[in-house]
């Protein structure tokens, strides 16, 4: 147990440490949000239907930036590959990695989503859903991306088959997540939306660490 909270220690001073690689994901969030409505329509009402889709698409494509780093420093240094012949279970690292990058990359979103709701005109009802479909959508997007980020960590400029991996797997994921938002704004019951969401988190729970695991194996042979 020392030793996963050791590497969680690491990946946590490492993020703090790389500030402009923490805080680049979430400007450029904010850059989509802002300019989205610019080129569309600054009406309320085209805001308000509009918005929880802006907000989940901008968190999709800001993950993929802060995504390439979830492996990247310890294939580098070296520290993959010390894991690896440490004989620590690779599935629990993972997922202790996984756990640490959710925290710097997601959290902030999570904080930030009350001036982005605002922001877009939703209602109080729709930012409810909002934050449930976040809050139980964006360790469904780190859990998978890991997955390809594993599979990539050892490629030059991974970044682009990293986003071409991801993105349609995560189309899924978005639909039910705006349908979930658009659903509350109608006043209508979004249950079944957020059940499919968290079985589909369930199920990446379960099998992605394993899977993560196979794939940085893989990368590092």
């Amino acid at each position: 147990m020392t030793l996963y909270h050791g590497i969680f220690k690491r990946d946590m001073h490492i993020a703090f440490k790389q500030k402009a690689e923490l805080v680049q994901p979430l400007m450029f969030l904010l850059m989509v949000v802002t300019l989205f409505p610019l080129g569309v329509s600054p009406s309320p009402d085209t805001l308000q239907r509009i918005g929880p889709g802006v907000i989940w698409i901008a968190a999709i494509l800001s993950s993929l930036m802060a995504m390439e780093r979830l492996f990247r420093d310890d294939f580098q240094d070296g520290s993959l590959e010390q894991y690896m012949l440490s004989g620590m279970p690779l599935p629990a690292v993972s997922a202790v990695k996984v756990a640490a990058h959710w925290l710097v990359s997601f959290v902030p979103l999570l904080l930030l989503s009350p001036l982005l709701a605002m922001f877009l005109n939703l209602t109080v009802d729709m930012y409810i859903a909002l934050v449930l479909t976040l809050l139980l959508g964006t360790p469904l997007l780190s859990l998978v991306g890991a997955i390809a980020v594993g599979l990539t960590v050892g490629l030059q400029k991974g970044g682009v088959l990293l986003a071409l991996l991801l993105i349609p797997v995560f189309i899924p994921l978005l639909i039910f997540a705006t349908s979930a938002v658009d659903s509350a704004a109608l006043q209508l019951p979004y249950h079944a939306q957020l059940a499919i969401i968290a079985a589909m988190l369930l199920l990446a729970a379960a099998l992605a660490p394993f899977a993560i695991a196979y794939s940085l194996k893989v990368s590092q042979n």
